[in-house]
Formats: structure tokens, C-alpha cells, sequence
């Protein structure tokens, strides 16, 4: 989701009570790695105690930010969103600001979504995709199948607190156990969209399984409580780096192939405020490490910047800015540009909307005469769907807790909550792993 234009935008095959018992060991032999290694899905059905794999089922969540499916959900989508301080943070005002800034751009980003077809198609996708992985997980990692496919997004439904409930309901926790991956769809970590997406499982988890935050919790269910793993970042996995060059190379054979080497690829991704970056963030790395993988897959033989759009408000953010690269570059008569969402698994209001009716249009207006363009988004690329069940296999296989990497926080943060939840998920707190938490 954007914020400049648009926003402008798993049970083990035991008893209840053998899962009690398991529960008591938590996490036992999980280990933190000292290096990192169109159709809408089917609703997943209740998980059952005869799982084909002797460490299944799974849960697979995947989180997202997500986007208001149709036009009548954008204004509770940017109440959520200008109320999270993880992701614009407003300040000591925040309560009163958020609030304002939503009402007053409602009316304008109805208008948009409702230009790329009454809503975020990024649901539609997601439940796609986690659908599909799953189908392969359960050939490549039977020993965990079967695996369920859910998803979480933070703004917009299916709401984390939704989803964590649907686990619940579908036989995970409650002194069942069972083992679930929270998956982040950001391949670049940041604390703006990860961070926060962990930030709100992790205060959902204590309010529902938590007995200190619940106190009608039996004790079998607070031990049985559900397994949580977490993917929390994969800017260079090699399929994710695959199936963003085989989209580019599409893009760059529409050109005529005496100026098609000449084309400057501009890899576009959602800007921070510069407050964030300065803190120590590391998205501004992990995104120039995933464009530099994807050039090096692609030989160099093009041109290229790293641009950021989505700019929201008067302070200082990380550009440049997509919007002026393009114009920009324009102006001097460079019209051959190929722009790449670098940063997002799917189509939505910043692709959609900001990329090809805003920027695109503006180009085209100045006289690119459409030598402008965008490489397709991920969406439902075999590649990419392939990459995202090679993670997974990978993540179940090698019994991770999550990347070593997670345990370090920006070293200007000051965020409790964030200290906490890095405590939990990396297992300092109930998991009882050592990770290094700072």
C-alpha cells in the first residue's frame, strides 16, 4: 500500500494431550541460523488430527499490508493505516492527526481504486499465491502436510486478528498445538511493514493465547498454545531474483532491439520517511541488495537507477522520487524507461494506479510517445509461486525460528513493543531460544 498518491499508497499428528505435552518443549530443536541461508483461492478447510505428514498440519500466513477490496472499505483501510505509527509515524498528535488525514483523503483514493476496477486486487493474489505454494509444499515437504493457506493483512480484511481467530477455529492452539509460519509478502525487511505486520500478530497472540492477557485460558490451552516461525525477510532468494528478470527481459523484447540495450530500467519501490531511515531501518539495503542481484542475473546490460515513490506530507523522505526520475529523464530525451516494482508481490493501487495512470500518463503527456513502461508485476508467475514454496520448503525444513538478522534492532529504536515482539519471535521470551535482542 502506498503512501503518496493512493495513500500516495500449522498440529502434530497426536492427541490433544501429546500436544500439551509437546508444548512444553516448544521450539525444541529449532535453531536461529547464523546466516540466511485471478480466481480467488479456496477457503481452507478445518484443520483435523489426521494430518498426512507426522509434523502437520501448517498453517501458512502470509502478511501483507493489504488493500480495501471495493470502494466502501477505503476509509476504514486509512483509519488503520494513518493510526499505525510503525508506518507513518505522526508523533505525540498521532491519535488526532490520523484520524484527519484519513476523512480528508477518503473521497480522493475512492476515486482512485475505483479507477482500477472498485478495489486492491493484492487480496485476490495473495490468496492465490499462498494457495498454489501450499499445493506444492505438501508434494516437496509431505512430513509437514498438509499445509493451510492464510492470509493476514494489516490494514485491511482479512484483518491479523481475523485470521489469528480463523487459526484458532480451524484446530490450531487452544491446547492443540500446531505449527504456523507467519510469512511476510514484503522480501525486504523493514520496520515500517514487517516489523509492524509482527508487531500486531504478536499483540493478537498475547490478547488469544497469552494467560496473562487472557485470563478464561484453561492451562492445557495456554501450553497448547499455537508454534509460531516467522520468514521475516528474502531480498535475494534466487527465484524471487528469477522471476523479476524474466519479467524485465518481457518488458525490454517490446522494445526495438537496436535501442534495447539502451533502455534505463528504473526499479521503483515504496519510499520511507527519512526519520525511519536514520533510525537505522535496513529496507534502504535489502531493496539496493535485491536490484543489485537482479542486475547481476541480467548480465549489467542495462542501465539503471534505484527510485522510491509513495511520498506522503511535508517531511524529509528517501528518493529520488519515481515521479520526477521519469520526468526528469523525459525532459533530456531519454524515453525509453522500463519501471519495476521492486518491492511488491502483486498488483495494487501503486502499480495499478500511482505507476501506470499517474506517472506513465505524465510521460506520455510530456512526449514519451509510450516508450515509458512497466514490467509486470509478480502476481501469478509459476517462478515466483515456485520461489515462495522453495523458501517455505526450505524455512520447514531447516527448522528456523527466523533469520538470524531479526534479533537486532535499529539501533535508534526505542519502541517497547518492538523489543518485546523480537523477544518472543526470535525466542528469548516464551520459545526460550538465544537470539541477540538489543
Amino acid at each position: 500500500m502506498s503512501v503518496q498518491r493512493p495513500f500516495q499508497q500449522l498440529a502434530s499428528r497426536a492427541t490433544a494431550q501429546s500436544c500439551v505435552q509437546r508444548s512444553q518443549h516448544s521450539f525444541q530443536g529449532l535453531r536461529i541460523p547464523q546466516q540466511q541461508s485471478r480466481c480467488l483461492a479456496s477457503v481452507a478447510p478445518p484443520v483435523t488430527q489426521n494430518a498426512t505428514g507426522s509434523k502437520g498440519p501448517t498453517a501458512m500466513v502470509f502478511m501483507n499490508m493489504g488493500g480495501p477490496a471495493t470502494t466502501d472499505e477505503v476509509g476504514g483501510f486509512l483509519s488503520r493505516l494513518f493510526a499505525d505509527a510503525d508506518l507513518i509515524p505522526l508523533g505525540p498528535l498521532q491519535n488526532y492527526l490520523g484520524p484527519l488525514i484519513s476523512r480528508r483523503r477518503t473521497p480522493k483514493i475512492k476515486k482512485q481504486y475505483a479507477g482500477i476496477g472498485g478495489g486492491s486486487p493484492i487480496r485476490k493474489w495473495s490468496e492465490y499465491q499462498a494457495a498454489e505454494m501450499c499445493k506444492i509444499l505438501d508434494k516437496t515437504n509431505p512430513e509437514t502436510a498438509p499445509h493451510k493457506p492464510y492470509v493476514a493483512f494489516r490494514y485491511a480484511n482479512p484483518l491479523t486478528e481475523e485470521t489469528y481467530n480463523k487459526l484458532l477455529e480451524d484446530g490450531f492452539g487452544k491446547g492443540r498445538g500446531g505449527r504456523a509460519v507467519a510469512f511476510t509478502q514484503y522480501p525486504q525487511y523493514s520496520c515500517s511493514t514487517t516489523g509492524s505486520s509482527l508487531n500486531e500478530l504478536w499483540k493478537w497472540r498475547q490478547r488469544l493465547e497469552s494467560p496473562t492477557r487472557n485470563p478464561d485460558l484453561s492451562a492445557a490451552e495456554a501450553e497448547g498454545s499455537i508454534q509460531w516461525s516467522v520468514i521475516d525477510r528474502w531480498p535475494t532468494h534466487p527465484g524471487l531474483v528469477e522471476a523479476f528478470a524474466e519479467n524485465i527481459t518481457k518488458t525490454l523484447e517490446t522494445y526495438p532491439e537496436d535501442v534495447r540495450d539502451n533502455v534505463v530500467l528504473l526499479f521503483s519501490a515504496h519510499s520511507l520517511p527519512m526519520s525511519v531511515v536514520n533510525r537505522g531501518d535496513p529496507y534502504p539495503s535489502e531493496v539496493a541488495a535485491t536490484v543489485w542481484a537482479v542486475q547481476q542475473r541480467l548480465g549489467f546490460r542495462n542501465p539503471y537507477r534505484l527510485v522510491w515513490q509513495s511520498q506522503v506530507g511535508p517531511s524529509a523522505w528517501l528518493g529520488a522520487q519515481t515521479s520526477d526520475t521519469v520526468t526528469n529523464f523525459v525532459k533530456k530525451g531519454q524515453k525509453d524507461l522500463v519501471l519495476i516494482p521492486i518491492a511488491f508481490t502483486s498488483d495494487h493501487i501503486e502499480t495499478l494506479f500511482e505507476i501506470d495512470q499517474e506517472v506513465i500518463h505524465e510521460a506520455d503527456q510530456l512526449g514519451a510517445e509510450g516508450r515509458v513502461r512497466r514490467a509486470e508485476s509478480l502476481n501469478g508467475s509459476p517462478t515466483f509461486i515456485k520461489a515462495l514454496a522453495d523458501l517455505a520448503g526450505a524455512h520447514l525444513h531447516g527448522g528456523e525460528v527466523c533469520s538470524r538478522q531479526m534479533g537486532l534492532r535499529c539501533p535508534g529504536c526505542t519502541s517497547e513493543r518492538c523489543l518485546e515482539q523480537k523477544r518472543f519471535f526470535t525466542g528469548l521470551g516464551q520459545q526460550k531460544n538465544k537470539a541477540l535482542t538489543l
